[in-house]
């Protein structure tokens, strides 16, 4: 399969809030402090007072259970529903977009891009997300097939894993990978767009906003 060299730039992604997008490259690498403020629940900033919609305790359970049981599973083993589940509880959580690049139709880093990965490491190493859980889910722009754009989005979100579990001794339990090739495109308006390729990185729990 021939995918056009644009391919090779993936964007870990997403948003500071469920309205409004971050996006960064890689030549202007976000600060692990960036990183870590957008990826704090609400309310985790001492001293602020922050008003939080009220949440339905049965459907909270609910959450935590399904998320419990996505531990140490393979990227793999997902099924569409469970993917289409973490997406929807995604949606909700706090996010961030950084600018990978990743080697041509490659699952592998390039030299260009260890800098913001460095950066996120750091970022989930820092006490104040002590006790998260985050999803990390491959996304690739609409070039190419489905089968294709699904397992190289699977191996690129499985790329980010396997470097922060052995450079910053995260624990593998802790970061569920998942992907979903060109369907949930981030600009569907362009769907050969750089945007839509991305690894998204989401802060699944809301435990540290208490601490």
């Amino acid at each position: 399969m021939t995918r056009f060299s644009g391919l090779k730039t993936i964007t870990l992604g997403a948003a500071l809030s469920l309205t409004a997008g971050l996006a960064l490259a890689a030549d202007n690498t976000v600060s692990s402090d960036q990183i870590l403020s957008a990826l704090k629940p609400a309310g985790a900033t001492r001293g602020l007072s922050v008003a939080t919609p009220q949440v339905d305790p049965t459907a909270k359970a609910r959450e935590a259970s399904f998320l419990a049981s996505l531990r140490n599973r393979k990227t793999r083993s997902l099924s569409l529903g469970e993917r289409d589940q973490i997406a929807e509880i995604a949606a909700t959580k706090p996010k961030i977009d950084l600018e990978i690049q990743f080697d041509y139709n490659s699952a592998a880093l390039s030299k260009a891009s260890m800098g913001a990965v460095q950066e996120l490491g750091k970022a989930l190493s820092d006490p104040g997300l002590k006790g998260s859980s985050f999803v990390v889910a491959g996304y690739t722009d609409a070039i190419g097939g489905e089968a294709f754009n699904q397992d190289l989005s699977e191996r690129r979100a499985d790329t980010i894993k396997t470097y922060l579990v052995e450079k910053y001794g995260l624990a593998g339990s802790d970061l569920v990978t998942v992907g979903y090739g060109k369907t949930r495109l981030k600009n569907p308006d362009h769907p050969t767009d750089a945007v839509n390729r991305r690894v998204q990185v989401v802060n699944m729990d809301t435990k540290t906003a208490s601490k």
